[in-house]
């Protein structure tokens, strides 16, 4: 199989499994109190599954009251974005036009792809096949599940709720290859687990960020892989 015969099979598989869960996001809006237009339409133009399900979470607790904080916390989770399109700008294209289209697209499934490839030319592809991929199912799955919602029942029980998690623990899990980079992740979703409770959501992953930067920054297990990899080439 080819590098990017390689690269479009990793990228639908993501596609598929992050699509199946606007089924539930579709559903939870509805159940919400948006209608179906209003589902669709939060798919179209927010079009980033953490920052809607916060959304609906808040609205759906407090109704119209909570829409300012339901706005809040959407856009507290969807900064994260930010931090991506400033890793994807220098990969997606050089042209003003492919950075203003690749900023809708630029999601936590579309950078991971990306940046899991070597080749520059492989990452493009990686991030417009998963970005625009997932941009179409998900906006067709929402439409589904805010039209059967009722006939669903809970997304939970299919499991459809751990469908985009999953397919973003396997694009992550083979980068965890050394002690530095095992650090990282699981200081990140320790501290993210712990202040869930506690802060609005979209907070704890912003911490858990910040915690990840430190981490990472002071490099303590990278220096130790690397002060044993020259004793071991000195020998």
């Amino acid at each position: 199989m080819s590098a990017e015969r390689e690269v479009w099979r990793e990228a639908l598989g993501v596609v598929l499994a992050t699509s199946a869960y606007g089924v539930s996001f579709g559903a939870l809006a509805v159940a919400s109190g948006l209608d179906v237009w209003q589902s669709c339409v939060l798919s179209l133009l927010m079009f980033t599954g953490g920052s809607q399900f916060a959304f609906v979470g808040v609205f759906a607790a407090g109704g119209v009251s909570a829409l300012p904080s339901a706005i809040a916390s959407a856009t507290l989770l969807g900064l994260r974005n930010v931090a991506y399109g400033m890793r994807m700008s220098p990969i997606v294209g050089t042209t003003p036009a492919r950075r203003v289209a690749a900023a809708h697209f630029t999601i936590d499934e579309s950078t991971a792809v990306a940046i899991s490839q070597s080749d520059p030319r492989l990452r493009q592809v990686g991030f417009w096949v998963t970005g625009v991929g997932i941009f179409v199912g998900w906006n067709i799955t929402t439409l589904i599940g805010a039209l059967v919602g009722d006939v669903l029942g809970d997304p939970k029980a299919w499991g459809l709720d751990a469908a985009a998690a999953a397919a973003f623990l396997a694009l992550l899990w083979p980068r965890l290859k050394e002690r530095q980079a095992i650090a990282v992740g699981v200081a990140a979703a320790v501290v993210a687990a712990a202040f869930t409770p506690f802060l609005m959501p979209g907070l704890p992953v912003l911490v858990a960020a910040v915690v990840a930067v430190v981490v990472g920054w002071f490099n303590w297990l990278g220096r130790v892989d690397s002060t044993a990899t020259s004793g071991e080439v000195g020998r």
